[in-house]
């Protein structure tokens, strides 16, 4: 008697199979994308994702930090190597329309939608505390360029973030909404021409 056996198949790429798993999470998102989803864009079944990457939430986490290694990760950089706070925003806007309209990749970015419309706390709390930890990185930047001057006493850090923050996820999501590129420069032209001068 000839049995088959279902699994991985012996080809099996295990980074070029979760680069597919994190441009699904990214184009539909954590809550639209299914395990049946997931089994046809990988070509596995779902016993060998769960042995692969383990639950759907666990899968989740791993493309989060590999998406933000590989595709994101843009406004750490621009922290770390720019002078100023006003310089680092202005690459982050700057750099942002690019990198949210890239072509052969989703539009947008699944650090800024990919908890949309889900009620699993822990994508939510990954995804949330991520945008929260990039809005206290910018934060601290501008605190101290306040501290030295370079920047007005009268600036508040918390609410200059959180104001670069939101036109950041803004403009990504305009990227989702098929906005095209240069109308998406243009917003960032303006919130670069909006920062605080000393």
């Amino acid at each position: 008697m000839v049995t088959t056996r279902r699994g991985r198949p012996r080809s099996f790429d295990r980074n070029a199979a979760l680069d597919k798993a994190i441009r699904l999470f990214w184009r539909d998102g954590y809550e639209a994308t299914s395990v049946r989803d997931l089994t046809e864009e990988l070509g596995i079944g779902a016993p060998s994702l769960y042995s692969a990457f383990g639950d759907k939430q666990t899968l989740f986490g791993e493309a989060v930090r590999v998406y933000h290694r590989e595709y994101g990760g843009f406004i750490e950089e621009a922290l770390d190597e720019e002078p100023t706070a006003e310089a680092a925003v202005t690459r982050i806007f700057t750099r942002a329309p690019g990198r949210y309209t890239r072509r052969g990749l989703p539009s947008g970015c699944l650090i800024a939608s990919g908890d949309a419309g889900t009620t699993d706390e822990g994508a939510r709390r990954t995804l949330c505390g991520m945008r929260k930890r990039n809005t206290a990185l910018i934060a601290d930047r501008i605190r101290r360029d306040v501290t030295s001057g370079v920047l007005p006493p009268g600036t508040d850090p918390e609410a200059l973030a959180a104001h670069t923050m939101a036109v950041l996820n803004g403009i990504a999501q305009q990227a989702r909404d098929g906005v095209p590129r240069r109308r998406l420069e243009q917003v960032a032209a303006l919130a670069i021409s909006a920062w605080p001068r000393a």
